[in-house]
């Protein structure tokens, strides 16, 4: 174990106030894996400088507004350090309209009413294979159009099951039955599901430690935690993956139920309305080995001149 800091040396710092070293200190960190995914996928330096410019005076504009006012280019600028000229001209630029994705979040509340209403579950909990029509299957029996029905009347049975055939998550028998792959909405053909997902996934995640970090947190801090272990071998970081894989099964499984009870609970409310989003990581990576300090060699005094 380490030993720890001299806190003379270092001290701590104080709450409620910023903290720019140690925030920079885990952007460092943090641009690391974005810097992969710009190289992955040709984006250069030039378009994320853009949007980090636009995402910073929108944040301004949104989070640090004054009340009642409007807040001037100036003042924007003093926040987030961009030049007066380029807030000035992100003010004035239209809205970028986003591509309506409707599919997707059908698509994805479909899978998770199958995985979380008993009527869809055997006995053992796991998802039971649904008729497409209530024709194709057994009088009494839970079929697919229905629980399509039961999330949106605006999509039809048909295209969200063609959906999630295109996307790997399910599966036909016998051109009848519908079979659930994988206990959850995860997409293996998708390329435009995944980014939505890392979009959405990240950055609540990231905004779940933003929020714990604020120096002027007035809510509780949200929940943001994780397991570390290190020294292991290959075969047990994939036995590890494989637990943790089986543990999130079981648990998003329990959380479904009690958010489609939550759902039920707050329809009538007529109150402010919040969103949730409760995920999992597991990350493996290689391990680097432990730097051994090299000894030093020895120095020779410089011998003197004699006279």
């Amino acid at each position: 174990m380490n030993s720890p800091a001299n806190p003379a040396a270092a001290p701590l710092p104080r709450p409620g106030l910023p903290q720019p070293e140690l925030a920079t200190q885990a952007l460092a960190q943090l641009l690391r894996p974005l810097a992969r995914l710009m190289i992955d996928h040709g984006v250069q330096l030039p378009a994320l400088q853009d949007l980090l410019k636009q995402a910073l005076v929108e944040e301004a504009l949104d989070a640090y507004g004054l009340n009642d006012k409007v807040s001037s280019d100036t003042r924007i600028a003093l926040l987030t350090g961009v030049h007066r000229k380029d807030v000035r001209r992100l003010r004035d630029a239209p809205e970028a309209i986003q591509e309506s994705k409707p599919m997707l979040p059908v698509a994805a509340a479909v899978v998770a009413r199958w995985i979380s209403e008993p009527r869809y579950l055997n006995a053992d909990q796991s998802t039971r294979a649904l008729a497409r029509t209530p024709k194709r299957g057994q009088f009494g029996e839970p079929d697919f159009t229905t629980l399509v029905a039961e999330i949106s009347t605006d999509v039809g049975a048909r295209a969200v099951l063609d959906e999630l055939l295109r996307l790997g998550v399910v599966s036909l028998q016998d051109d009848a039955y519908v079979v659930l792959n994988r206990s959850g909405f995860v997409p293996r053909e998708g390329l435009l599901e995944s980014f939505h997902f890392l979009a959405s996934n990240v950055s609540d995640h990231f905004a779940v430690a933003v929020h714990n970090l604020a120096p002027d947190r007035s809510r509780p801090p949200m929940l943001e935690q994780s397991a570390f272990c290190g020294d292991l071998s290959a075969e047990q970081a994939e036995q590890l993956q494989a637990r943790a894989r089986h543990l999130w099964s079981s648990t998003v499984q329990q959380f479904l139920q009690t958010a489609t009870i939550a759902e039920q609970r707050s329809q009538h409310d007529t109150g402010p309305k919040h969103r949730v989003r409760f995920g999992v990581y597991f990350h493996d990576v290689r391990q680097d080995p432990p730097v051994t300090p090299q000894p030093k060699a020895a120095r020779k005094s410089p011998r003197k001149p004699k006279p």
